[in-house]
Protein backbone atom coordinates (compact mmCIF):
# COMPACT_ATOMS: atom_id res chain seq x y z
CA UNK A 1 0.00 0.00 0.00
CA UNK A 2 1.47 3.54 -0.90
CA UNK A 3 1.02 6.53 0.95
CA UNK A 4 -1.66 7.64 -1.84
CA UNK A 5 -3.78 4.86 -0.75
CA UNK A 6 -3.05 6.00 2.59
CA UNK A 7 -4.59 9.48 2.56
CA UNK A 8 -7.51 8.41 0.54
CA UNK A 9 -8.15 5.84 3.54
CA UNK A 10 -7.08 8.61 5.90
CA UNK A 11 -8.97 11.91 4.55
CA UNK A 12 -7.98 13.34 7.80
CA UNK A 13 -4.49 13.09 7.89
CA UNK A 14 -3.16 16.00 6.27
CA UNK A 15 -5.02 18.05 8.41
CA UNK A 16 -3.63 16.29 11.10
CA UNK A 17 -0.26 16.69 9.93
CA UNK A 18 -0.34 20.26 9.27
CA UNK A 19 -1.53 21.31 12.92
CA UNK A 20 1.61 19.38 14.16
CA UNK A 21 4.08 22.51 13.87
CA UNK A 22 1.27 24.71 15.72
CA UNK A 23 0.74 22.04 18.67
CA UNK A 24 4.54 22.04 18.79
CA UNK A 25 4.41 26.02 19.55
CA UNK A 26 1.73 25.53 22.18
CA UNK A 27 3.30 23.05 23.99
CA UNK A 28 6.69 25.23 23.83
CA UNK A 29 4.82 28.24 25.07
CA UNK A 30 2.96 26.79 27.59
CA UNK A 31 6.21 24.85 28.58
CA UNK A 32 8.31 28.41 29.05
CA UNK A 33 4.76 29.80 30.79
CA UNK A 34 4.51 32.20 27.92
CA UNK A 35 0.90 31.83 27.74
CA UNK A 36 -1.50 32.41 30.81
CA UNK A 37 -4.80 30.16 31.01
CA UNK A 38 -7.18 32.31 29.37
CA UNK A 39 -4.50 32.61 26.86
CA UNK A 40 -4.51 28.55 26.03
CA UNK A 41 -7.88 27.95 26.08
CA UNK A 42 -7.94 30.87 23.35
CA UNK A 43 -5.47 29.70 21.01
CA UNK A 44 -6.75 25.79 21.49
CA UNK A 45 -10.24 27.69 20.38
CA UNK A 46 -9.24 29.33 17.82
CA UNK A 47 -6.63 26.65 16.18
CA UNK A 48 -10.38 24.36 16.96
CA UNK A 49 -12.18 26.46 14.98
CA UNK A 50 -9.55 27.03 12.03
CA UNK A 51 -8.95 22.96 11.26
CA UNK A 52 -12.26 22.29 11.38
CA UNK A 53 -13.29 24.85 9.26
CA UNK A 54 -10.44 23.82 6.62
CA UNK A 55 -11.45 20.10 7.23
CA UNK A 56 -15.08 20.12 6.91
CA UNK A 57 -15.94 23.33 4.96
CA UNK A 58 -19.32 23.87 5.75
CA UNK A 59 -19.30 21.05 7.31
CA UNK A 60 -18.52 22.26 10.34
CA UNK A 61 -21.20 24.11 11.70
CA UNK A 62 -22.78 20.31 12.35
CA UNK A 63 -19.81 20.15 15.09
CA UNK A 64 -19.55 23.89 16.22
CA UNK A 65 -23.71 23.51 17.33
CA UNK A 66 -23.21 20.57 20.15
CA UNK A 67 -19.82 22.29 20.75
CA UNK A 68 -21.34 25.63 22.19
CA UNK A 69 -24.39 23.90 22.94
CA UNK A 70 -22.32 21.65 25.62
CA UNK A 71 -19.87 24.77 27.04
CA UNK A 72 -24.37 26.75 27.76
CA UNK A 73 -25.52 23.40 29.19
CA UNK A 74 -22.26 23.02 31.76
CA UNK A 75 -22.75 26.85 32.35
CA UNK A 76 -26.37 27.15 32.95
CA UNK A 77 -27.96 23.84 34.64
CA UNK A 78 -26.84 22.10 38.08
CA UNK A 79 -23.91 19.55 38.38
CA UNK A 80 -26.51 17.22 39.06
CA UNK A 81 -28.01 17.41 36.04
CA UNK A 82 -25.35 18.70 33.28
CA UNK A 83 -24.12 15.29 32.75
CA UNK A 84 -28.03 13.78 31.74
CA UNK A 85 -28.85 17.37 29.74
CA UNK A 86 -25.18 16.90 28.04
CA UNK A 87 -25.44 13.39 27.20
CA UNK A 88 -29.39 13.69 25.68
CA UNK A 89 -27.70 16.26 23.33
CA UNK A 90 -24.78 14.64 22.49
CA UNK A 91 -26.43 11.59 21.76
CA UNK A 92 -29.91 13.05 20.07
CA UNK A 93 -27.13 15.31 17.70
CA UNK A 94 -25.46 12.39 16.43
CA UNK A 95 -28.10 10.61 15.65
CA UNK A 96 -29.67 13.89 13.92
CA UNK A 97 -26.52 14.20 11.71
CA UNK A 98 -26.13 9.99 11.17
CA UNK A 99 -30.17 9.89 9.83
CA UNK A 100 -29.84 13.23 7.90
CA UNK A 101 -26.13 13.14 6.20
CA UNK A 102 -27.37 9.22 4.99
CA UNK A 103 -30.36 10.03 3.60
CA UNK A 104 -28.85 12.81 1.42
CA UNK A 105 -27.25 11.89 -1.91
CA UNK A 106 -23.70 13.08 -1.19
CA UNK A 107 -20.46 13.20 -3.57
CA UNK A 108 -18.83 9.69 -2.73
CA UNK A 109 -15.72 11.60 -3.23
CA UNK A 110 -16.26 14.23 -0.62
CA UNK A 111 -14.35 13.14 2.88
CA UNK A 112 -15.77 15.75 4.46
CA UNK A 113 -18.82 14.56 5.80
CA UNK A 114 -17.11 11.48 7.01
CA UNK A 115 -14.72 13.89 8.78
CA UNK A 116 -17.43 15.92 10.37
CA UNK A 117 -18.98 12.46 11.33
CA UNK A 118 -16.16 11.11 13.13
CA UNK A 119 -15.05 14.28 14.74
CA UNK A 120 -18.95 14.99 16.28
CA UNK A 121 -18.65 11.25 17.69
CA UNK A 122 -15.23 12.10 19.78
CA UNK A 123 -16.75 15.36 20.99
CA UNK A 124 -19.77 13.29 22.23
CA UNK A 125 -17.04 11.32 23.85
CA UNK A 126 -15.21 14.03 25.48
CA UNK A 127 -18.12 15.96 26.55
CA UNK A 128 -19.89 13.63 27.94
CA UNK A 129 -17.08 12.62 29.89
CA UNK A 130 -16.70 16.29 30.96
CA UNK A 131 -19.83 16.48 32.32
CA UNK A 132 -20.09 12.96 34.38
CA UNK A 133 -16.50 14.71 36.02
CA UNK A 134 -18.62 17.93 36.44
CA UNK A 135 -21.04 15.71 38.17
CA UNK A 136 -19.22 14.01 40.10
CA UNK A 137 -16.83 17.09 41.78
CA UNK A 138 -20.23 17.99 42.86
CA UNK A 139 -21.72 15.44 44.29
CA UNK A 140 -18.04 14.88 46.38
CA UNK A 141 -18.10 18.76 47.04
CA UNK A 142 -21.17 18.14 49.00
CA UNK A 143 -20.36 14.96 50.32
CA UNK A 144 -23.27 12.80 48.23
CA UNK A 145 -20.46 11.54 45.68
CA UNK A 146 -19.96 8.17 45.38
CA UNK A 147 -17.26 6.00 43.26
CA UNK A 148 -11.88 -0.32 5.74
CA UNK A 149 -8.29 -1.86 6.96
CA UNK A 150 -6.78 -2.14 9.80
CA UNK A 151 -3.11 -0.63 8.86
CA UNK A 152 -6.52 2.68 8.58
CA UNK A 153 -7.49 2.43 12.05
CA UNK A 154 -3.88 2.06 13.57
CA UNK A 155 -3.13 5.23 11.92
CA UNK A 156 -6.04 6.91 13.11
CA UNK A 157 -5.27 6.17 16.17
CA UNK A 158 -1.43 6.73 15.98
CA UNK A 159 -1.77 10.36 15.03
CA UNK A 160 -4.68 11.63 17.34
CA UNK A 161 -2.18 10.28 19.96
CA UNK A 162 1.07 11.85 18.51
CA UNK A 163 -0.62 14.72 18.00
CA UNK A 164 -2.08 15.36 21.10
CA UNK A 165 1.46 14.82 23.10
CA UNK A 166 2.84 16.95 20.66
CA UNK A 167 0.43 19.73 21.85
CA UNK A 168 1.21 18.62 25.63
CA UNK A 169 -1.57 16.61 26.67
CA UNK A 170 -0.01 13.46 27.75
CA UNK A 171 -2.36 10.70 28.54
CA UNK A 172 -1.92 8.96 31.55
CA UNK A 173 0.13 5.79 31.79
CA UNK A 174 -2.46 2.93 30.63
CA UNK A 175 -4.69 5.53 29.59
CA UNK A 176 -3.50 5.77 25.56
CA UNK A 177 -5.51 4.56 22.71
CA UNK A 178 -2.99 2.81 21.13
CA UNK A 179 0.79 2.00 21.70
CA UNK A 180 3.16 -0.10 20.47
CA UNK A 181 2.51 -2.61 23.11
CA UNK A 182 -1.11 -2.53 21.99
CA UNK A 183 -0.21 -2.61 18.24
CA UNK A 184 1.96 -6.10 18.78
CA UNK A 185 -1.16 -7.62 22.06
CA UNK A 186 -3.83 -6.66 19.07
CA UNK A 187 -2.34 -9.01 16.54
CA UNK A 188 -0.37 -11.55 18.44
CA UNK A 189 -3.87 -12.77 20.67
CA UNK A 190 -5.82 -15.52 21.07
CA UNK A 191 -8.03 -14.31 23.20
CA UNK A 192 -11.48 -12.33 22.12
CA UNK A 193 -11.34 -10.77 25.76
CA UNK A 194 -7.74 -9.25 25.36
CA UNK A 195 -8.74 -8.02 22.14
CA UNK A 196 -11.81 -6.34 23.55
CA UNK A 197 -10.22 -4.97 26.19
CA UNK A 198 -7.59 -3.21 23.94
CA UNK A 199 -8.69 -2.04 20.94
CA UNK A 200 -10.22 1.33 20.40
CA UNK A 201 -9.16 1.79 24.44
CA UNK A 202 -10.89 5.36 24.62
CA UNK A 203 -14.09 4.36 23.61
CA UNK A 204 -14.41 1.43 25.66
CA UNK A 205 -13.80 3.45 28.62
CA UNK A 206 -16.37 5.93 27.71
CA UNK A 207 -19.12 3.00 26.95
CA UNK A 208 -18.21 1.28 30.41
CA UNK A 209 -18.23 4.32 32.56
CA UNK A 210 -21.42 6.79 30.48
CA UNK A 211 -23.63 3.56 29.63
CA UNK A 212 -22.69 -0.24 31.10
CA UNK A 213 -21.92 1.37 34.76
CA UNK A 214 -24.92 3.71 35.08
CA UNK A 215 -27.76 1.42 32.86
CA UNK A 216 -28.37 -1.86 34.87
CA UNK A 217 -31.13 -3.45 32.30
CA UNK A 218 -30.33 -4.08 28.55
CA UNK A 219 -27.10 -1.64 28.66
CA UNK A 220 -26.29 -2.93 24.86
CA UNK A 221 -29.62 -1.26 23.36
CA UNK A 222 -29.28 1.60 24.61
CA UNK A 223 -25.42 1.52 22.74
CA UNK A 224 -26.95 1.08 19.28
CA UNK A 225 -28.50 1.90 16.49
CA UNK A 226 -28.62 0.08 13.40
CA UNK A 227 -29.86 -3.17 13.26
CA UNK A 228 -26.11 -4.07 12.29
CA UNK A 229 -24.54 -2.44 15.57
CA UNK A 230 -27.03 -4.20 17.63
CA UNK A 231 -26.24 -7.54 16.72
CA UNK A 232 -22.47 -6.79 15.89
CA UNK A 233 -22.46 -6.00 20.26
CA UNK A 234 -24.76 -8.88 21.04
CA UNK A 235 -22.32 -10.83 19.29
CA UNK A 236 -19.61 -9.60 20.77
CA UNK A 237 -20.82 -9.68 24.42
CA UNK A 238 -21.76 -13.13 23.55
CA UNK A 239 -18.39 -14.51 22.27
CA UNK A 240 -16.27 -12.52 25.21
CA UNK A 241 -17.93 -14.38 27.34
CA UNK A 242 -17.66 -17.65 25.72
CA UNK A 243 -13.67 -16.65 25.58
CA UNK A 244 -14.19 -16.49 29.30
CA UNK A 245 -14.73 -20.18 29.66
CA UNK A 246 -13.33 -21.55 26.77
CA UNK A 247 -9.51 -20.88 27.20
CA UNK A 248 -9.69 -22.01 31.19
CA UNK A 249 -10.97 -25.50 29.73
CA UNK A 250 -8.79 -26.09 26.49
CA UNK A 251 -5.71 -24.79 28.50
CA UNK A 252 -5.93 -27.99 31.00
CA UNK A 253 -5.73 -30.09 27.98
CA UNK A 254 -2.81 -28.48 26.62
CA UNK A 255 0.22 -30.43 28.30
CA UNK A 256 2.39 -30.89 25.89
CA UNK A 257 4.67 -27.60 24.03
CA UNK A 258 3.25 -28.62 20.74
CA UNK A 259 -0.75 -28.45 22.21
CA UNK A 260 0.08 -25.32 23.40
CA UNK A 261 1.51 -24.18 19.87
CA UNK A 262 -1.51 -25.72 18.20
CA UNK A 263 -4.17 -24.06 20.26
CA UNK A 264 -2.94 -20.51 20.34
CA UNK A 265 -1.89 -21.13 16.64
CA UNK A 266 -5.80 -22.05 16.26
CA UNK A 267 -7.73 -19.91 18.64
CA UNK A 268 -5.82 -16.78 16.91
CA UNK A 269 -7.28 -18.15 13.50
CA UNK A 270 -10.81 -18.10 15.34
CA UNK A 271 -10.19 -14.30 17.09
CA UNK A 272 -9.05 -12.92 14.45
CA UNK A 273 -12.17 -14.30 12.02
CA UNK A 274 -14.41 -13.45 14.85
CA UNK A 275 -13.48 -10.17 14.92
CA UNK A 276 -13.68 -9.70 11.48
CA UNK A 277 -16.87 -10.79 10.98
CA UNK A 278 -18.59 -8.85 13.69
CA UNK A 279 -16.72 -5.81 11.90
CA UNK A 280 -18.69 -6.65 8.87
CA UNK A 281 -22.28 -6.42 11.12
CA UNK A 282 -21.31 -3.65 12.48
CA UNK A 283 -20.73 -1.64 9.21
CA UNK A 284 -23.90 -3.42 7.73
CA UNK A 285 -26.41 -0.70 7.00
CA UNK A 286 -29.33 -2.84 6.00
CA UNK A 287 -31.46 -5.67 7.47
CA UNK A 288 -31.41 -7.90 3.91
CA UNK A 289 -27.93 -7.52 3.82
CA UNK A 290 -27.22 -8.73 7.54
CA UNK A 291 -29.45 -11.64 7.16
CA UNK A 292 -27.46 -12.66 4.29
CA UNK A 293 -24.37 -12.17 6.75
CA UNK A 294 -26.32 -14.25 9.20
CA UNK A 295 -26.96 -17.38 6.71
CA UNK A 296 -23.38 -17.39 5.45
CA UNK A 297 -21.35 -20.01 6.29
CA UNK A 298 -19.12 -17.48 8.02
CA UNK A 299 -21.67 -17.37 10.97
CA UNK A 300 -20.54 -20.74 11.57
CA UNK A 301 -17.52 -20.18 13.85
CA UNK A 302 -19.76 -17.25 16.09
CA UNK A 303 -22.78 -19.90 16.38
CA UNK A 304 -20.25 -22.71 17.30
CA UNK A 305 -18.87 -20.20 20.17
CA UNK A 306 -22.43 -19.54 21.17
CA UNK A 307 -23.01 -23.15 21.88
CA UNK A 308 -20.31 -23.62 23.17
CA UNK A 309 -20.92 -21.25 25.79
CA UNK A 310 -24.17 -22.52 26.79
CA UNK A 311 -22.22 -25.93 27.28
CA UNK A 312 -19.82 -24.39 29.65
CA UNK A 313 -21.85 -22.39 31.35
CA UNK A 314 -21.54 -23.63 34.51
CA UNK A 315 -18.19 -23.83 34.30
CA UNK A 316 -16.13 -20.63 36.05
CA UNK A 317 -14.89 -18.12 33.77
CA UNK A 318 -11.24 -16.60 33.75
CA UNK A 319 -10.97 -12.87 33.07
Amino acid sequence: MCWADLLVLLPAAPYRLAAFPFAALFHHLCALGHLSLTARYIFLLTGGCLLAGTAMGRYAVLLLIPAAGSVLTLLSVSPARAHVWVFALQMSWQTVCHLGLSSQELDPRDARPAIALSAIMLLAQKATSLALDYWSTGNQSTGRGTAVRWLAYYLHWVLDEALLEVAGFVPEAGQGDLSVRDLWTLETTHRMAVFARTWNKSTSRWLRRLIFQRCPARPLLATSLRPGQVFGFLCWAVMVEADYRIHPFLSTWAASQGVKLLYRGTTWVFTQLIVAYILVAVETESFSVLCLLWTSCNSILPLSYGLTLLLLAKKPKQN
